[in-house]
């Protein structure tokens, strides 16, 4: 399963969607991109693949990054979200 986060222009939290495949994902996140390009305050309308009744509405103007993520089983590094790492102690 892959996450895709939307971060929101004066939002603390990213809003976020799930995606079956690696082909989906990366649809999407074309998608997302190609409306943050255009400077247009177009809505952006995306569904949930794995909560089926998740549906959001953004416009695409306030959409400040994006980013996916894989959240399958067994990670490098635990329950840690990605991006993050740990300094072995000596």
């Amino acid at each position: 399963m892959f996450t895709i986060d939307l971060s929101i222009k004066n939002t603390a939290f990213p809003i976020s969607v799930q995606r079956k495949s690696t082909e989906d994902a990366e649809a999407v996140y074309q998608l997302i991109l190609a409306a943050m390009r255009s400077g247009n305050p177009d809505i952006v309308e995306l569904k949930c693949e794995g909560k089926t009744e998740k549906k959001i509405a953004v416009r695409a103007s306030e959409i400040s990054g994006v980013q996916i993520v894989q959240k399958d089983g067994a990670a490098v590094g635990g329950a840690r979200p990605p991006g993050f790492f740990a300094l072995a102690a000596e």
